[in-house]
C-alpha cells in the first residue's frame, strides 16, 4: 500500500498513481478556468475564444516541459492592462490584436531565453513593496476596465485612461442598462459573499459556476440585449495562425510591449512558482529556469495562435493545491476538460452575460488592491509604503514600465537616505568561510536588493545539509527586500535538511515593528 506521505511519482506513473485526484482538481480548476479565461481576453481586447485556446494549451501542453508540479498555466488578469494597451496602441480592433500577437511572440521567445541562461533569480532585483505596488495598480485597472461592462452602458469607453474612467462612472450609471446592470451587481456579490461562507461542503463549490448557474437562466428571463452576451464562435475556425509582424515597424512600441510581456509576465510567473512551493504539503521544490522555458515556449505557441499570453495562475494554482492536486496531470486535465467543453457546448458558453464575466474579475481586481494590501505595506514600514504608492501613481499615469521603474528609484533614494554607501549599490562585500563543519557568510556595509543578487549566488553555492551562519554585523542597512530574500533562503535550505541563522542585528533598529522590516545601523 502506498504511504500517504511519500511523495506522488511524475509522468506516466504518476497520471498511473493519482488520476482519480489530479482529474477531480483539474475538473474544479477548470470551473474556475473556463470564465475566467473568457473575461480575461474580453477585457483584454482579444476575440473571448482566445482566453479558452490559451488555458487549453497551457493545461494540455505546457504541463509536460513545465518545472513546477502543481500551478495552473492559462491567462492572468494581472495582464489585461499590457495586453489592451498593446492592442489600442497599435491601432486598435482586429488590426491591433494581430500585430499585438507578433510582439507577444517575440516575448515568449525572450521568455524561453531568461529560462535558458537562469535568469529566474533575476525576480530578486525588483524591490518587493514595488511589485506589489504594481500589482495593487493593475487591481485599480481591472477595476476601472469592468465598470462599464457591468454597468453595460451606452457611454463610449474608447481611448480612457485608467483615471478617466473612474472619472467617468456618473455617467456610466447614468446610462446603464438596467437588466445587464442586475445581473452584474448579483454576481458580484456572490462572488465577494461566496467565499466567507463556512460551510465546509458549500466552499468546494467554486464561486465562478454559481455566478453562472444563476447568471444564463437570468438573462434568459430578462431577455437582455444580444449585444450583452458572449460570442466565441467556432474553434477550428480560429486556430489559425494570426500573428502579424507588421508591428517591428513601429519600433519603440514593439521593443516596450515585447519588454512588457516578457518582464511582468515573467515576474507574475516566478511569484507563482515560489508561493506554491511553499503550500506544496510534498515540499517539492520547482526549477523555475525550467518552467519559464515551458510558459515562454507555450506562449510562442498561443501567441502565434492568436491566444492570450500566459502565466502560472496563482488563483487557480491555489485551487489546485486546495483541492488534492499532487502532479502536473491536474494542469492537463483543466485543459482537457476546457477543450471538450468548447468542443460539445460553444452554445452555452455563448449564453453568459458580459456583465457576469465583468463581476469576476471586478473581485479579482479588489483583491489585487484590496485595503489591507496598504496597511500591510505600511505595516512592514513607512518607507515601504512610500514606494508601494509611487508605483502605484507613475503606473495609473503612465504605464507599468514607468510605475516600476519609479518604484525601484525610490527604493534605491531611500536606501541612500538610510546610508546605503553608493560604492556597494550593485555589489555587496561577501565572504564565504568553512570551518568546524559550518559555514560563516558574512555581508558587508549594505545589503539591499540592488546587490542582492551577487549576495545570493554565494548563498547558493553553499552545499545542502550544514549549518549556515549569516552574519549582518558590518552591514549599515539590510533592506526589507533583503530581509524577506534571507527568510525564503532559510525557508528553502532547511526543507533540504540543513540550518540558517542569521546573526548580527542586535546593533540595527528596525523601521519598524514587521519581522522583515528594514534595518539600519544604530551610530
Amino acid at each position: 500500500m502506498k504511504n500517504q506521505n511519500s511523495v506522488p511519482q511524475d509522468g506516466l506513473a504518476g497520471l498511473k498513481e493519482n488520476f482519480a485526484s489530479d482529474a477531480i482538481s483539474g475538473f474544479i480548476v477548470f470551473l474556475l478556468a473556463l470564465p475566467l479565461s473568457l473575461g480575461i481576453a474580453k477585457a483584454s481586447d482579444f476575440p473571448p475564444i482566445m482566453g479558452l485556446i490559451t488555458a487549453i494549451v497551457g493545461g494540455m501542453v505546457v504541463s509536460f516541459f513545465a518545472g513546477s508540479r502543481l500551478t495552473i498555466k492559462g491567462p492572468a488578469a494581472g495582464l489585461i492592462v499590457i495586453v489592451a494597451g498593446a492592442v489600442a496602441e497599435f491601432g486598435g480592433g482586429e488590426t491591433g490584436w494581430h500585430l499585438a500577437l507578433g510582439a507577444m511572440v517575440v516575448a515568449g521567445i525572450v521568455q524561453i531565453l531568461f529560462g535558458v541562461f537562469k535568469l529566474g533569480k533575476l525576480m530578486d532585483f525588483f524591490p518587493l513593496s514595488a511589485v506589489h505596488g504594481m500589482l495593487a495598480a493593475i487591481g485599480l485597472i481591472i477595476i476601472g476596465k469592468q465598470i462599464p461592462v457591468i454597468l453595460h452602458t451606452s457611454v463610449s469607453t474608447k481611448g480612457l485612461g485608467p483615471l478617466e474612467l473612474f472619472a467617468h462612472v456618473p455617467q456610466f450609471v447614468a446610462n446603464l442598462d438596467p437588466k445587464a446592470t442586475l445581473i452584474g451587481v448579483v454576481s458580484f456579490v456572490i462572488m465577494m459573499v461566496w467565499p466567507m461562507i463556512k460551510n465546509p461542503i458549500v466552499k468546494k463549490v467554486p464561486a465562478p459556476l454559481v455566478v453562472l448557474a444563476l447568471a444564463i437562466p437570468a438573462q434568459i428571463y430578462l431577455q437582455i440585449a444580444p449585444d450583452a452576451l458572449v460570442k466565441i464562435g467556432n474553434l477550428a475556425d480560429n486556430i489559425k495562425i494570426n500573428a502579424s509582424f507588421e508591428g517591428f515597424s513601429q519600433t519603440g512600441i514593439f521593443i516596450k510591449f515585447v519588454i512588457m510581456f516578457a518582464l511582468v509576465g515573467s515576474l507574475e510567473s516566478l511569484l507563482t512558482v515560489k508561493a506554491m512551493d511553499m503550500l506544496d504539503p510534498y515540499k517539492r521544490k520547482s526549477n523555475a529556469n525550467k518552467d519559464l522555458i515551458a510558459t515562454g515556449i507555450g506562449n510562442t505557441l498561443v501567441a502565434f495562435l492568436g491566444g492570450l499570453p500566459m502565466i502560472s495562475e496563482v488563483a487557480r494554482s491555489s485551487a489546485n493545491i486546495a483541492n488534492g492536486g499532487k502532479t502536473r496531470w491536474a494542469n492537463f486535465f483543466h485543459g482537457f476538460f476546457i477543450l471538450v467543453f468548447v468542443l460539445l457546448a460553444a452554445a452555452l458558453i455563448e449564453m453568459i452575460p458580459n456583465a457576469a464575466l465583468a463581476a469576476m474579475l471586478m473581485t479579482v481586481g479588489i483583491k489585487l488592491a484590496h485595503p489591507k494590501e496598504f496597511i500591510h505595506t505600511l505595516h512592514i514600514g513607512k518607507e515601504q509604503l512610500l514606494i508601494f504608492i509611487v508605483t502605484i501613481i507613475f503606473t495609473l499615469v503612465e504605464d507599468l514600465l514607468v510605475g516600476i521603474a519609479a518604484g525601484i528609484l525610490t527604493e534605491i533614494l531611500v536606501n541612500i537616505f538610510n546610508g546605503k554607501p553608493l560604492k556597494v549599490i550593485f555589489n555587496a562585500p561577501t565572504e564565504v568561510s568553512f570551518t568546524d563543519d559550518a559555514y560563516l557568510v558574512e555581508i558587508s556595509d549594505a545589503a539591499v536588493f540592488t546587490n542582492f543578487l551577487g549576495i545570493k549566488r554565494k548563498l547558493e553555492a553553499i552545499p545542502s545539509n550544514f549549518n549556515v551562519t549569516i552574519d549582518l554585523s558590518k552591514t549599515h542597512l539590510v533592506d526589507h527586500s533583503v530581509m524577506e530574500n534571507l527568510e525564503h533562503f532559510k525557508h528553502d535550505y532547511e526543507r533540504e535538511g540543513g540550518s540558517v541563522t542569521v546573526i548580527g542585528l542586535e546593533s540595527h533598529r528596525a523601521l519598524s515593528s514587521h519581522k522583515a522590516a528594514a534595518r539600519k545601523k544604530i551610530k
